[in-house]
């Protein structure tokens, strides 16, 4: 398939009704989250996939907005025919709790004052940012479970969190390029960029909206930040010892090497579009994160209910979270007997490898997803008929509930047949007034660990278009139907 570009999008919007309590008991009202969607949920709502930004990311991960010369941060892997297929999937993205690209932050409007927030904005959490996540998901677009949740760098700390927070709601998880904690390395280097904002004088404490912005202390740290990202090989490659438009040294302090004007270019662009204290709010954020508090992982994550499938994706030349980190994250899941699954990018890019190899991230990704079952896309909370029940009991429950499929249950919850809107059509024209006399009894069903194409396969051998789920005692636990699997598969007659 063509791997094609989702065109233009625009940012949207949800606000929080209700004032939010944070983890550590202050309050916020008046909460915005920024968001962008691509492609479409399907009638079953088992089709969303949450991405989750690093740091100096927002909403935009794909596709255009108006005026722009660059796509979203995560071109590269939505959109038809990539990995994140936008022909399969609805894709979410949302700005951060404490951001500065419209969600609720320091430097949004506090409506007891009528001013920016500034240092009076709440310190906030991982896990207040995904409880905010999980009301646009939850609340504003109606997403009971996730089909995935995916992130890399301080991403891949909101989808360990999650699996945390919310373990009943994710199908597949994937952290890249994370930890499950920051080391005492990424702290210090995140303390040495909060200093050298907090040390430019046009900070001001904090009050600097309306003046002069720190621009100086802010691309510093961007540049401390941007050699973290990056490797020592890459950037002999890239850059070399290679002076900047000139062919000897300048013996003065200006600038010499390429490698120098290129972190001065990304230091001085990162100011135009972020804002000084939600850089002060997020690395302080990450720093606190730490899932262990004290324990070992394993305990941290034993006795959780995590039903997800896990792959952990690590970079070969990743030195801000190198490997070492997400195999601690994979042997703490395998002890608890969690679905998980390791792959190491080999690259020379650096911790920013999860940004640039199309490739390898795209063909990971897409063979990972493609590993689902059908407890991921089976409808859990099923539309039941009791078997006693009448034809016009049947047939209004299919009105009012707006379903098609019956299944007609026992009272143990045992499966006696299944009757379909076609069966109670018929039953009108052959004036039956009984349930056994329209129901299928000899049901053709499926098993939740059974693989999407086995059960494509016997909707479509069967000419059928909806398999119960049973389980290992029997009993009724869900519903698949072609249209939920019909985006995720290609069923090849």
């Amino acid at each position: 398939m063509k791997r094609e570009s989702i065109g233009l999008v625009k940012t949207q919007s949800f606000h929080l009704p209700s004032c939010v309590t944070l983890e550590h008991g202050d309050k916020l009202k008046d909460v915005n989250v920024a968001y962008e969607t691509y492609g479409r949920l399907n009638r079953e709502k088992s089709n969303a996939v949450l991405i989750c930004h690093a740091l100096s990311g927002d909403a935009h991960a794909a596709g255009w907005h108006q005026g722009e010369e660059k796509p979203g941060w995560w071109d590269i892997i939505i959109g038809p025919g990539k990995a994140l297929d936008t022909d399969k999937y609805f894709v979410i993205c949302s700005n951060v709790l404490g951001g500065c690209k419209g969600t609720t932050g320091p430097s949004s409007i506090n409506p007891d004052t009528g001013k920016p927030y500034g240092l009076g904005f709440p310190v906030v959490t991982i896990n207040d940012m995904v409880e905010i996540q999980r009301s646009l998901v939850a609340d504003h677009l109606g997403i009971k479970k996730l089909f995935a949740v995916i992130g890399g760098s301080f991403g891949g700390m909101q989808v360990l969190q999650w699996c945390i927070s919310y373990p009943e709601t994710i199908r597949m998880a994937v952290p890249i390029a994370t930890s499950a904690y920051s080391s005492p390395q990424q702290i210090a280097f995140n303390e040495v960029g909060r200093r050298a904002i907090t040390s430019d004088p046009d900070w001001n404490g904090g009050d600097y909206y309306g003046r002069s912005v720190p621009a100086r202390g802010l691309s510093l740290a961007r540049m401390i930040g941007h050699i973290t990202y990056l490797s020592d090989e890459s950037m002999h490659q890239k850059f070399g010892r290679k002076l900047q438009d000139k062919e000897d040294y300048s013996f003065n302090m200006d600038l010499d090497f390429q490698v120098e004007s290129y972190l001065r270019y990304h230091g001085e662009s990162f100011v135009k579009r972020f804002d000084a204290n939600s850089y002060l709010y997020i690395t302080k954020a990450i720093d606190y994160f730490d899932l262990s508090e004290g324990r070992t992982l394993a305990e941290a994550f034993r006795g959780k209910g995590i039903k997800a499938k896990f792959l952990v994706i690590s970079i070969s030349s990743d030195w801000l979270y190198p490997p070492y980190q997400s195999k601690e994250l994979v042997d703490a899941l395998t002890t608890n007997e969690i679905d998980v699954r390791r792959c190491e990018i080999k690259s020379n890019y650096g911790h920013d490898a999860f940004l640039l190899e199309s490739g390898q991230m795209n063909y990971t990704l897409g063979i990972f997803l493609s590993r689902t079952s059908v407890q991921d896309v089976m409808i859990q909370d099923v539309v039941t008929i009791d078997e006693s029940s009448s034809i016009e009991d049947a047939a209004r429950v299919m009105m009012e509930k707006g379903v098609t499929h019956l299944p007609v249950i026992s009272a143990e919850r045992k499966l006696a047949g299944i009757v379909t809107a076609w069966d109670v059509s018929k039953a009108v024209a052959m004036k039956y007034t009984k349930l056994e006399e329209i129901m299928t009894r000899d049901v053709v069903t499926s098993n939740p660990g059974d693989a999407i194409d086995t059960a494509a396969r016997k909707m479509d051998s069967n000419n059928i278009s909806a398999l119960p789920v049973l389980g290992e005692d029997g009993r009724l636990v869900g519903l698949v139907t072609g249209d939920g699997i019909s985006r995720l598969i290609s069923i090849c007659k």
